[in-house]
Parts: C-alpha cells; sequence; structure tokens
C-alpha cells in the first residue's frame, strides 16, 4: 500500500547561489559521502531529501544528515536512514522508499514513493 508521495524540483543555479553564500549548508544538508559531489548532483539530492519529507507528511524527528542518497551499482538512487530518521520512517510503517532523481536544464528533480502498512 502507497503510504505517501513526494515530489520537488530545484533550480540549480539558485541551489549554487545559496550554497556559495552560505557554505556552511554543505555540512548541514549533506552527509560527508555526498559533500564531494558536483552541485547538479547535490541538487538533486536536496531535492530527494525534501520528497522524502513530503511523503512523510512532514519533518518531525527527521534530520538532514541523516538522509544519505547512495547508489546501487546499476546507478539506480536509493535512500540510507540512520537515526531519528530511521525511527520515524519505520514508524509511520513504511517498508520501502522508491527514489528517482534526475537534473537537466538548470533544473534538479526528485520523485520518492513510500510503501508499507499503515499503523
Amino acid at each position: 500500500m502507497i503510504i505517501g508521495t513526494g515530489i520537488d524540483l530545484v533550480d540549480i543555479p539558485r541551489f549554487e547561489r545559496t550554497m556559495s553564500r552560505t557554505p556552511r549548508l554543505m555540512e548541514r544538508l549533506f552527509a560527508p559521502s555526498e559533500r564531494t559531489l558536483r552541485l547538479p548532483s547535490l541538487a538533486a539530492r536536496y531535492a530527494a531529501k525534501e520528497a522524502l519529507i513530503k511523503a512523510l507528511g512532514g519533518s518531525d524527528g527527521v534530520h538532514w544528515t541523516e538522509i544519505e542518497i547512495a547508489s546501487e551499482p546499476s546507478g539506480r538512487p536509493h535512500f540510507l536512514l540512520t537515526g531519528t530518521t530511521a525511527d520515524a520512517v519505520t514508524g509511520k510503517g513504511i517498508l520501502k522508499l522508491h527514489l528517482t532523481m534526475s537534473h537537466d536544464a538548470g533544473l534538479a528533480t526528485a520523485f520518492v514513493v513510500a510503501e508499507g502498512e499503515p499503523l
């Protein structure tokens, strides 16, 4: 059963300006393994984190650096969740998260489907 969905769209040039004006955002928004990526990829990951929060129905118990986006060998993205963020997801009865991301033409987007059994 689908528990929630979320989508987000990020303007990459605006994201780049924000990141250069406020360098500390890198540490507040991204896990250490994500921080070495190019800005378009980071913008897509930011969109994925926002889309996850929308799929959850809010940000209670969610911390940005506890949401990491990794890739399978095929390139397919998936979430690696830790801490209270992982607890918030399982606490809603979510058993599986589906994620897709893309970036092109100055935009980055992500879509999340949360699947499970509502509690």
